[in-house]
């Protein structure tokens, strides 16, 4: 197996060996399900998540209870790294969409290994600049675009971090906190994506999508942030390669094995 697939994380995959060996001593990975929370708004960040698997969608919690999602993520980025940035307590709420798994390290054990690494630094600045480029175009969709484009956007987002085939472990309920509108919103929706057979069926908590009847719903933001960020991320790859080695690397007792078994 190798060590792509062994990590399952884009964002470690990608670290130089000696790199990752400073964090693969305090990672361990844990199973996630449906809904789970993994930080709220205002919460001290604890703890940073890599997801090898499923999808994480960031939520915006307002005062008077609506929320709204900023993006989504999966195994291409993680949870938590704010607090590389200095911030200590989380800006928004990260609620699991579709379930996997994470490889989890407090942030106490982190932040030391990212001081004595250029590599991981490097992939915090990527990562950075390719989530706030996705905040970004969210923000001018939601500001600019149909409920319906939007939610097909959102589906397409989802469904490429998903490995579940066509069918979405999806709630009307959730959507509805994704997208920021009421759940009678949702329903009118559903039920024209279902009239163009965008959507094939909705059974209790599941969606299922046809991809290519999705993408012409969707709006044009799907493809242009998709491309944008690979474009950040490609770039990014390069400049990783070219980092400096890591200082002071530990030895390592790679907890890894043991915990993905």
């Amino acid at each position: 197996m190798d060590h792509a697939t062994r990590v399952g994380n884009r964002l470690l995959a990608a670290l130089p060996p000696a790199d990752f060996a400073l964090l693969a001593p305090h990672l361990r990975k844990v199973a996630l399900e449906r809904d789970a929370v993994l930080v709220r708004s205002g919460d001290r960040i604890e703890h940073l998540h890599f997801p090898c698997g499923g999808a994480i969608a960031f939520i915006v919690d307002l005062p008077n209870g609506q929320t709204a999602a900023t993006g989504v993520i999966g195994h291409e980025g993680a949870v938590g790294l704010t607090s590389a940035l200095g911030a200590s307590r989380s800006p928004v709420t990260a609620v699991v969409r579709v379930p996997g798994s994470v490889l989890q390290i407090p942030a106490a054990q982190f932040m030391p290994a990212l001081r004595r690494s250029p590599a991981i630094t490097s992939k915090v600045q990527i990562f950075t600049r390719s989530l706030l480029t996705q905040f970004q175009y969210v923000a001018a969709c939601n500001a600019l675009h149909s409920v319906e484009a939007r939610m097909a956007r959102w589906l397409l987002h989802i469904h490429d971090r998903a490995d579940g085939g066509n069918l979405l472990p999806l709630t009307q309920e959730t959507m509805s906190e994704l997208l920021g509108v009421r759940r009678t919103t949702v329903t009118h929706v559903v039920s024209a994506l279902r009239a163009s057979r965008a959507l094939k069926s909705n059974r209790r908590g599941q969606l299922e999508i046809d991809r290519p009847r999705l993408e012409a719903v969707a709006c044009e933001c799907y493809k242009v942030m998709s491309r944008r960020i690979d474009r950040i991320v490609s770039q990014g790859a390069a400049e990783v390669l070219h980092a400096a080695p890591a200082r002071a690397c530990q030895p390592t007792g790679n907890r890894l094995s043991k915990a993905g078994s």
